[in-house]
Order: structure tokens, then C-alpha cells, then sequence
């Protein structure tokens, strides 16, 4: 099908809990996980989490118990974390950061089985409720007691391995439920197209409450190499953080796509041991340079489809086309369906529709917005088949690739039109001094802007003037942003997506100037000035600037118009303001039916 892609299936093969003890069996003394603080051997992993495994066992914790986890990015984090699975039960990631009010709310609504934390963050943790705490600092010598051989557990395909919480369009977050079986396809797949063996070091950088976490972790344990965990220090720092990675000689890593796009500018050394360097969980709008050592992948997937759904590695080439999404991962379909669930056309846009078998179970607790979100398979004669419909908009290429496109729900409504910012970032950043842009829209007096954030490359020095010109050919008018805002880098929340509410409102000490700036000259291009710099929400206006590209439209055009006869007791056309749109114009123009009414005996304000 035009619309839909598949690859064959995998064989049936253990799962996490058993692929990490067979290689603490074969090779008892390689290093498993690595921190700045210290190291533990596969030997030391599966030991350490067996006795956890135990522990909760005690509690009377085993298959379906939900285990809240809330440490630092640590060794004790995988210790936890795994013995949790070793347990037969399913663990669920928290910031231990993050604000007490939300946790709260996550532990609520997931029905927690114990928390597993340290002394100090339980009483951060906890509130109402009530349910056994494991301390791994205070608790260390109960939970050393316990028996270091493999606990005995039945786990099926079905049984749940994690949860975690997304944000949702209605602003509750909502927990995802991912079974053993859609994670053990993930690795399956990770380990066969990335030909990871034990000889690989992977780097960890993501928090362990973003599903990245899955996919820096499980893969590589599977495999026997090395998982070496990134310091807060340097995980968020480009320079800091390549620095690391070839200190710690890592060969793979992920990292969320606006780093990605920073690191892949940076300066590395042919001899980099890097040979795959995984992006995603954005937009990726870059190509890399041709030269560098190593392979970037580009990687689209959800949390209901457990971290990654389709992957492609992408090509240096000199092109302003941003990269595809790929090509679905094993035992992954891709649908591209029309608001009636029918396929499109190829090359025709519509929602993006997931299926097979890394399919989350649904949403914790939520049966009527699982049944919403995970919908029947039309497409496939298996009984209980199901398709995830993302709300994201996608197309498929001539090459069979699929083209994300932005997400359905982040449309907006500029003066009765539909704009996709998506689209209006793809043409910024077609823009040689561009590094990388986002576009937001904001309100104000009930109108609506559309405000453009830009990472500029270098030293680059450019008007927006210059930048509206170079759009105009390409966008229509009422998709050209109002004002561009400069930033020395676009925030990322902890899931490595754009943070909205840390960009910067636009102020003098931000804003790319317009064209050189000329003061008002004339006591009429003073008074003039007073009145477009507010109704525009721009700090000033030179005699040079023009309302159009100021982000001034028809509709504010008319508002300029009435205020211009109530200042100056003049009518300019709106011809006219077509016309002469710089202030200075704009002036002249006022200043002649000025001239006018006083000949004629008129009276003027």
C-alpha cells in the first residue's frame, strides 16, 4: 500500500529481566553501567537486583504492582529500575525534581504498589499517600539480606513493564502503559539495525521520566556493552558534553534533536570513537555537515508506540528540504489516513496512524480515552488489531520515506487562515544565517501575531527586514512573522521538546532591528510614530519602517486609518497606505491632505 509500510516479524525471544542475567552469565566482569561516582559489572547488577527483586517480593509486590522510582540518574537508578522488572513488576519514572504538587498527582492517579527513593525525597514524594517507601540508602542492609539468585517470575508478552506520563492537549498528564512485549520489540529491533554488541559504549543523558530513558537503557544492557551515564553537568552542555563523550570513547548515543542540531556544529576529531549518533523527540530541520565521523539517524515515535516508530539515517547533502522521519522500525505499520480513516493519495498530507507490535497497552485508568486514542485496525483481519492515532500530520515521499509535518492540534488561525508554524520554521531556516528558529503566535488586544525565535549562526548580523524579504516569496503575507526574536539557543523541556513558556517575550534588548533605524523627523512623523508603534506592539518606529513589515496587515491597516483621521483629522486611503507604507511616506502623505484642508478653510485637530 501507498499509505502504509511494514517490516516482517521478529522471533520470539526472552525478555528484558532474562537478556541482561544471560549476560551477567557470559561475561560476569564487564562493565555494565558507569557513573562519575563509580561502576558496576554485570555480576554486580544482576546481584544488586535480584535482592531488590526479593525486597519487594516481601512487600507482596510482583506482576502488575506499579513501582513509582524516583533517584537520581544513577547506578542505584538501574539497580531500581531493573529490579523492579526482575520482580515481575512494572516501574514508573519520576523527576525527583519536579514540583511536589505534580508528583503528587502522578502517584494518585497511577495507584502505586511502594516507592523506591531516597532519605530526604520520600517527604517530597509523598503526601496521602499510603504505600510501602524503599530508602535504597537507609534500606541498604534489609535489602543485602536477601537472596543475589534470580527471583522467579512469569512473564508473558502481555504483562506490563513501565509507565510513564505524557502531557496531553487537555493539560492532565496521562499515564502510558507499555508492555514486555512492545518493549522487547523495540530492543529487538535497536540491536539488529545499529549492530550493537558488547564491545559498544552508550551514552545515557535523558531523564529517566522521558521514554528516551528506555531506549539509552535496555538495548545496550541486552547486549552486554557498556551504558555510561552522562553527569547533569555536561548532559545539557554541547561542548561539554562532546568533550565527554570522547573522554568516555562513547561509539552510540541519543540525544533530543535541538541538541543534536547544536553538537552536529561543533568540531569533532576523525578518530571519534561516535559511530551513531540517534536524534529525535523534535523536528530535525538540519542535514550534518559532509566530514563528520559518524552516522546521524533521525527517529519519530511516541510514548504509545514505546520510544521509536520509524527511523532513517540521514544524508549529508546540500538541500533546505528537512530530513524525513524514515522508514518504519520491525513489526511497525505506518497508515497516512484522512479524516473519514481513509488512506490519502502519496504525497497527500493526513493524520499519521501506528500499529503492530510496539503498541502500548493504552492510558492507565483511562478506558474511554484509550478506546479513543487506540482505535480498531481496519486494515488488518487479526482480532483485537489496533491503530494509535498520534494527531500528528504527516505525507509519504516519492521514496516511500515519511515527511512529518507538525502536529494536528498546534494549528492556528492567523485572520480567518489555518497556519501550521511547522511550515513557517521550515522556510526560516532555509535562510543561510539561520541556525535553527521556532515560531509561536501570541495575543494581544485580541489580536493575534505570529513571533519567530532564531538562533542566528555565529556572528551572523541580520534585519528583520531582511528576513521578512527573504520569506514574502515563499509564505503567503499572513504567515510572515510580525517580529523575530533573537536567542542564543531554543529551550527544551526535560522531554526534548520546544519549551514555549521559557521563550523570552519580545523587548527592545531582543528584537532583530529593522532597517537601520532614522528617528522621527517632522513633528507629523513624531505624532505618527505614537500611533502605529502601539497599535503594531512594537517599542518605536523610524522613519524608514514599514508598517507591512512591521507585521502591520489590511485588518490593522483599516484600525491605523481611523486612528490616523481621529489624530490628524485626515482620511488616508488604504490605497495610499498600500502605497506609501514607511512612516516617512506615510507622513508625507498625511502632511499634503493637511495642506489641503487649510487651504480650504477646513479646520484640522
Amino acid at each position: 500500500m501507498s499509505d502504509s509500510m511494514s517490516s516482517p516479524n521478529p522471533s520470539t525471544r526472552r525478555f528484558i529481566p532474562d537478556l541482561v542475567a544471560a549476560q551477567a552469565a557470559v561475561a560476569p566482569n564487564a562493565v555494565a553501567v558507569v557513573s562519575a561516582t563509580g561502576s558496576l559489572t554485570y555480576h554486580e547488577l544482576e546481584q544488586r537486583a535480584n535482592q531488590l527483586a526479593h525486597y519487594l517480593h516481601s512487600l507482596g509486590i510482583g506482576r502488575e504492582g506499579l513501582v513509582a522510582v524516583s533517584v537520581e540518574r544513577s547506578l542505584e537508578m538501574v539497580v531500581a529500575a531493573l529490579g523492579i522488572l526482575k520482580a515481575g513488576a512494572a516501574y514508573l519514572p519520576l523527576d525527583p525534581a519536579a514540583p511536589q504538587e505534580r508528583t503528587g498527582t502522578l502517584l494518585r492517579d497511577a495507584g502505586i504498589s511502594a516507592v523506591i527513593t531516597r532519605s530526604g525525597l520520600a517527604e517530597h514524594l509523598l503526601g496521602e499517600e499510603n504505600c510501602p517507601v524503599v530508602r535504597l540508602d537507609a534500606d541498604a542492609a534489609p535489602i543485602a539480606s536477601f537472596p543475589k539468585s534470580t527471583p522467579t517470575t512469569s512473564l508473558t508478552a502481555d504483562s506490563l513493564a513501565y509507565v510513564i506520563y505524557t502531557s496531553g492537549s487537555s493539560g492532565q498528564p496521562k499515564g502510558v502503559e507499555v508492555t514486555h512485549g512492545a518493549l522487547r520489540n523495540l530492543v529487538e529491533w535497536h540491536l539488529s539495525a545499529f549492530q550493537v554488541t558488547a564491545a559498544d559504549r552508550a551514552a545515557h543523558s535523558a531523564a529517566l521520566g522521558f521514554d528516551a530513558s528506555v531506549w539509552e537503557l535496555w538495548p545496550y544492557l541486552a547486549a552486554g556493552a557498556a551504558v555510561c551515564l552522562a553527569a547533569d553537568s555536561v548532559r545539557n552542555n554541547p561542548h561539554a558534553l562532546r568533550d565527554w563523550m570522547l573522554q568516555e570513547k562513547i561509539s552510540i548515543a541519543f540525544l533530543v534533536t535541538p541538541l543534536a542540531e547544536r553538537m552536529l556544529l561543533l568540531p569533532w576529531p576523525a578518530s571519534a570513537p561516535l559511530r551513531i549518533l540517534l536524534t529525535g523527540a523534535d523536528t530535525l530541520r538540519h542535514r550534518p555537515a559532509p566530514g563528520l565521523p559518524f552516522t546521524l539517524v533521525n527517529n519519530y515515535g511516541p510514548t504509545e508506540f514505546t520510544v521509536v516508530a520509524t527511523s532513517g539515517v540521514v544524508e549529508p547533502a546540500e538541500s533546505t528540504q528537512p530530513p524525513s522521519i524514515g522508514r518504519p522500525i520491525a513489526n511497525a505499520s505506518v497508515y497516512i489516513l484522512d479524516e473519514a480513516g481513509r488512506p490519502v493519495a502519496p504525497g497527500t498530507a493526513g493524520e499519521l496512524y501506528l500499529g503492530g507490535a510496539s503498541l502500548a497497552r493504552g492510558y492507565r485508568k483511562q478506558p474511554a480515552l484509550t478506546a479513543e486514542r487506540f482505535v480498531p485496525n481496519p486494515f488488518q483481519s487479526e482480532a483485537g488489531s489496533r491503530l494509535y492515532r498520534t494527531g500528528d500530520l504527516a505525507r509519504m515521499l516519492p521514496n516511500g520515506e515519511v515527511e512529518f509535518l507538525g502536529r494536528l492540534d498546534e494549528q492556528v488561525k492567523i485572520r480567518g487562515y489555518r497556519v501550521e508554524p511547522g511550515e513557517i520554521v521550515t522556510a526560516l531556516d532555509a535562510h543561510p544565517e539561520v541556525e535553527t528558529s521556532a515560531v509561536v503566535v501570541a495575543e494581544a488586544n485580541g489580536d493575534r501575531r505570529l513571533i519567530a525565535y532564531v538562533v542566528l549562526s555565529g556572528s551572523a548580523r541580520i534585519t528583520a527586514s531582511a528576513l521578512r524579504q527573504f520569506l514574502l516569496p515563499r509564505l503567503p503575507e499572513y504567515m510572515v512573522p510580525s517580529a523575530f526574536v533573537r536567542v542564543p539557543f531554543l529551550p527544551i523541556t526535560a522531554n526534548g521538546k520546544l519549551d514555549r513558556a521559557a521563550l523570552p517575550q519580545p523587548a527592545t534588548d531582543n528584537l532583530l532591528p529593522e532597517e537601520d533605524y532614522v528617528a522621527p523627523r517632522t513633528v507629523i512623523e513624531e505624532r505618527l510614530a505614537t500611533v502605529i508603534a502601539p497599535l503594531l506592539h512594537v517599542d518605536r518606529v523610524g522613519g524608514h519602517d514599514n508598517f507591512f513589515l512591521l507585521g502591520g496587515h489590511s485588518l490593522l491597516g483599516t484600525q491605523l486609518l481611523a486612528r490616523i483621521t481621529t489624530e490628524f483629522g485626515v482620511d488616508l486611503t488604504l490605497l495610499s497606505l498600500f502605497d506609501h507604507p514607511t512612516l516617512a511616506e506615510m507622513s508625507a502623505e498625511i502632511e499634503k491632505l493637511i495642506v489641503a484642508k487649510v487651504q480650504a478653510g477646513d479646520p484640522v485637530p
